[in-house]
């Protein structure tokens, strides 16, 4: 039972992590650092201080730019490798799943992250092009507070978590889709 609530948290925490990579990196090295949840080497460095000062300043960096059109997007592109580093990372780094081979988890929190990241990117440019771009601020922030919210159910309601992860995938694949059809229809 523990191996599958490990495997739930872990997908929870890198989906989590294609929304927004500092989110999770930061909770989990707070909630480690707390005593919350155990991490091993090597990625107990995640509650090192000097690691989550330096999450802290990037999430915050981040948190700002990806409300302003044109900065957002380059920082979707170098979030293509820096969300699904965070993704396999935070799918590694959980303790309950030990019996998963390293390189396998790695794998997989690259997938899952790097996923949630794309459907992101290709979503995103449909909410610039009807708004004019004000709308990118609430989609972010929409995008963020998933993050956080998923992040939590993760560690706390790994179950929760994989189950609002499933309604983000159906919901970017309906999204993708109507993008689609409108694109053939020109």
């Amino acid at each position: 039972m523990e191996l599958l609530t490990g495997l739930l948290s872990s997908l929870g925490l890198s989906g989590a992590a294609g929304l927004n990579a500092y989110i999770p990196l930061l909770l989990v090295g707070l909630l480690s650092r707390a005593g919350v949840m155990h991490l091993s080497a090597p990625f107990d460095l995640l509650m090192n201080p000097w690691v989550l000062l330096g999450v802290a300043v990037l999430g915050a960096l981040d948190f700002v730019g990806d409300k302003i059109p044109g900065v957002d997007h380059a920082l979707h592109v170098v979030g293509g490798v820096v969300n699904a580093a965070a993704g396999a990372v935070l799918f590694a780094s959980h303790a309950g799943v030990a019996d998963v081979p390293p390189s396998l988890a790695l794998v997989l929190g690259v997938i899952v992250a790097g996923g949630v990241h794309g459907a992101r990117t290709a979503v995103r440019p449909v909410a610039t092009a009807t708004t004019a771009g004000l709308g990118n601020p609430v989609v972010s922030t929409v995008e963020d507070g998933t993050s956080l919210l998923m992040s939590v159910l993760a560690v706390f309601a790994p179950v929760l978590a994989v189950l609002l992860l499933a309604v983000i995938a159906v919901v970017g694949y309906r999204l993708w889709s109507r993008l689609g059809g409108r694109r053939r229809a020109l």
